[in-house]
């Protein structure tokens, strides 16, 4: 009889990735908002890997450095 723990782990990795790229896609910026924040992501996180909120977040803490259309996005990110 074969041993089902492969599977089981398949199945368990198949719902992972459903679930967390739901999260992802969340934190998705759209073409105009990352032109919005581009100057102040290259100055302030260009060394920030991408992925989980840590652009946006790098963004954030530099918040009062920040161009107003990039603080309008990120207000936005925070509704």
């Amino acid at each position: 009889m074969p041993k089902p723990g492969f599977a089981v782990v398949a199945i368990a990795l198949g719902f992972s990735a459903v679930a967390f790229s739901s999260a992802a896609l969340a934190q998705t910026l759209t073409a105009e908002e990352q032109a919005a924040c581009k100057t102040d992501y290259e100055k302030h996180c260009k060394g920030t890997m991408p992925g989980g909120g840590r652009i946006i977040a790098c963004l954030d803490k530099q918040y009062g450095q920040l161009a107003e259309a990039c603080k309008k996005v990120l207000d936005a990110q925070k509704k």
